[in-house]
């Protein structure tokens, strides 16, 4: 395998820090984008921790910025972040930290309008198991709680 030309901590550094600057990033998104730079190992832990204490990277704050927005802007639910989150190797810590940061109110308001748009595009179901089938399964793809959906579905 070709390795990349190490371009040097320097250089590195101030390319990584624009990196970071530009939005929130995960400790393995510039881990990845450190390597391609071809630097090895020890100079790679090292910038790590150098944007840590210059607040370049911060693992909460992105974990509050990516829960806050994969909710508010693709209308996703607890679930389909928190293993977004894992899936991006952020620690539990982070991931209950960004779940705490979705005001309640709105994600219960989210949540009801969703079903209320599933709900409309149900009409011509007569079958009222398969309307509430189809609806459970649309909530759930989107991350939300089964407690939560449950509650909606008994007053169809």
């Amino acid at each position: 395998m070709n390795r990349p030309l190490n371009i040097g901590t320097d250089k590195a550094l101030q390319k990584i820090k624009h990196f970071c600057a530009y939005q929130e990033r995960n400790h393995r998104e510039v881990k990845e984008k450190l390597y391609s730079y071809g630097l090895y190992k020890p100079q790679v832990e090292e910038l790590i921790s150098l944007l840590i204490e210059e607040n370049f990277l911060n693992e909460e704050r992105y974990a509050i910025a990516f829960s806050g927005g994969k909710f508010r802007m693709k209308g996703w639910g607890k679930n389909k972040i928190k293993y977004a989150l894992r899936q991006q190797q952020v620690s539990e810590y982070c991931i209950r930290t960004g779940m705490n940061s979705i005001n309640e109110e709105e994600y219960e308001k989210k949540l009801q309008q969703l079903f209320d748009q599933k709900l409309k595009t149900q009409k011509a179901e007569k079958n009222i198991f398969i309307k509430k089938r189809k609806l459970q399964d649309f909530l759930m793809q989107r991350g939300f709680e089964t407690s939560l959906i449950n509650k909606l579905l008994k007053d169809v």
